[in-house]
């Protein structure tokens, strides 16, 4: 069950697409042993990994929950995915007795939308399941990494600090490893039995999650296949006849073909990451995925011909006029918006999407109908994917916190890890029976008040092991598993696949301007030559050292590609 999604921004960026993913059923990790990184003492910083037998001492283990056989397997590193009808009569129990002590948890964690009142009856049910009274200390998600710096920096931080993997820039990674709790005698090994659900996250979830030398974060398991999907309005494609394109030439003819301005139609929004996945750029969502070993070389993402043949396809794009102006002119209105009221037929966010977008409209509009697109090669060929990290965003305790505070901590994840098909899993993602859904037919429906409040909460301080079930949409997650299952099979590991890197401090912000230039590349507003000083600049400045520091990163503890 996939909560709804919201975007961040207008125009798509980093933070939008992954800001979705923190209420996204994710896909299962593949099996491959991962190495992580951080290295170092409880003191500070210091670069390097922790892998192989260092790490095998820190990790959980595993422990699997057979609560309930999924109809669709995992394969390809999908999801798993449940479509038959959900017995609500018949929902197992994976968390018998409260594991809290009573403690009072304060958490900071990052919301889109308008936070719920302190006091819901949702936020009431799950601190008496849980046996902790947890007091949500919610911040605007759009602007959560102004907030962080300050909040991690303050000697009145809070007991849990949640951080995504996006917001993990500058000092961050430097103040996880100097102040947040070491987590190892609390869950490493058998350890981590006393919390079932927790024992069941994959492992190479908990091998991201070591930050310093320690396990420190609490993860919440993400894809590594692709989650940015080419959303589609299938409704006005079938009944206009337009055909999916299998090339980038296709896609550009097809927009062209949509396109009628004085109609207020426009073919698509922003389709930047789209592009990226079209002409096999390696990930640019987080360090270190966007270097890779190839024929002896390490090469970083914005080197490659690739990085700017997707940059020019996409000015194409807009060049062409076939891309919403909203998209052009940036934080404009919203583009999931504009996709529902069909001024845009094509756009691109997170698979949440896929699901929100039905369930929003079931009620407005009848004759609505989403699909995803297969990523194409941009030249009609089979794409060249790459695979994402296992976790995207973390819980994190505080050093300071009571040895009480951290159990109880952990007492909450363990609930809010609970499978699919269990009386915890219900109430974390739905809320309580008649005030936050009602039951129709035997699937459970989410209210008003549900949607209000069963959101971003709970479920940042960990999810299960990836998967997908949409009771009043089973047909929606039959088509994101299979979806899944199929682009998977073009996914490819890079050489850094699964490290937790923490760069050295002078090399932290040496990338951050590169996704402004490209919005500024593909809007028109910059160059593509623009783009290549660019990268000439990033070399001379510390990409070529950079470069250095991660090869011997490489040669000292080998490539996971």
């Amino acid at each position: 069950m996939t909560p709804n999604s919201s975007s961040a921004s207008s125009a798509p960026s980093r933070r939008s697409f992954l800001a979705s993913t923190a209420v996204a059923a994710a896909a299962v990790a593949g099996g491959m042993p991962l190495l992580t990184a951080c290295g170092g003492s409880d003191g500070g910083s210091k670069d390097g990994t922790t892998s192989g037998k260092d790490a095998k001492k820190i990790l959980p283990t595993f422990v699997a929950q057979n609560v309930v056989t999924p109809d669709i397997p995992s394969k390809n590193g999908s999801a798993v995915g449940f479509t038959s009808k959900l017995s609500l009569a018949d929902l197992k129990t994976s968390v018998p007795e409260k594991l809290g002590k009573g403690s009072t948890v304060k958490i900071m964690s990052p919301f889109w939308g308008s936070p719920p009142k302190s006091s819901n009856p949702y936020y009431k049910a799950m601190n008496e399941l849980i046996g902790a009274d947890i007091v949500w200390q919610n911040q605007d998600g759009n602007t959560y990494d102004e907030k962080l710096g300050a909040v991690l920096a303050s000697s009145n931080m809070p007991d849990v600090v949640v951080i995504p993997s996006w917001n993990m820039g500058g000092k961050i990674p430097s103040a996880i490893i100097s102040k947040m709790a070491d987590l190892g005698p609390y869950l490493s090994g058998d350890k981590v039995k006393e919390y079932p659900n927790l024992a069941a996250l994959p492992t190479d979830a908990w091998r991201y999650s070591i930050f310093g030398g320690k396990l420190r974060g609490l993860p919440q398991p993400s894809p590594t296949v692709p989650g940015i999907v080419p959303f589609y309005r299938k409704d006005i494609f079938d009944k206009e006849g337009y055909e999916l394109p299998t090339s980038a030439d296709e896609f550009l003819a097809l927009a062209k073909d949509i396109t009628n301005a004085k109609a207020k139609v426009w073919a698509c929004d922003d389709m930047k990451w789209t592009a990226f996945n079209s002409f096999g750029v390696l990930s640019g969502s987080e360090k270190p995925l966007g270097w890779n070993l190839v024929d002896g070389k390490l090469i970083y993402r914005v080197e490659t011909d690739e990085y700017l043949e997707a940059l020019e396809w996409t000015r194409k794009l807009y060049a062409a006029g076939v891309v919403h102006p909203d998209a052009k002119a940036q934080n404009q209105g919203d583009a999931g918006l504009r996709f529902t009221s069909g001024e845009v037929l094509m756009y691109n966010q997170n698979i949440s999407d896929w699901w929100g977008k039905m369930a929003e409209q079931a009620t407005q509009n009848k004759k609505f109908r989403i699909a995803g697109m297969d990523i194409f090669g941009h030249d009609g060929g089979d794409p060249q994917l790459w695979a994402a990290s296992p976790a995207g965003i973390f819980a994190f305790i505080n050093k300071k916190a009571s040895k009480a505070v951290i159990h109880d901590v952990l007492a909450a994840a363990n609930v809010a890890a609970a499978p699919y098909g269990t009386k915890e899993y219900m109430l974390t993602q739905y809320g309580v029976e008649g005030t936050h859904y009602t039951v129709k037919d035997g699937m459970p429906i989410k209210t008003d008040k549900g949607n209000q409040e069963v959101v971003n909460a709970y479920v940042m301080l960990s999810l299960p092991a990836p998967t997908i079930a949409h009771p009043d949409f089973p047909d929606i997650a039959k088509e994101q598993v299979e979806w899944q299952q199929r682009m998977g099979a073009f996914t490819k590991k890079s050489s850094f696949f699964g490290m937790q890197v923490t760069e050295p401090a002078r090399y932290t912000n040496l990338s951050n301007d590169f996704e402004q230039l490209e919005d500024d590349i593909v809007r028109g507003r910059k160059k593509i030559s623009d783009m290549q000083q660019a990268i000439s600049d990033w070399k001379s400045q510390g990409g070529d050292k950079l470069r250095d520091w991660y090869k011997k990163l490489l040669d000292d503890n080998g490539s996971q590609g």
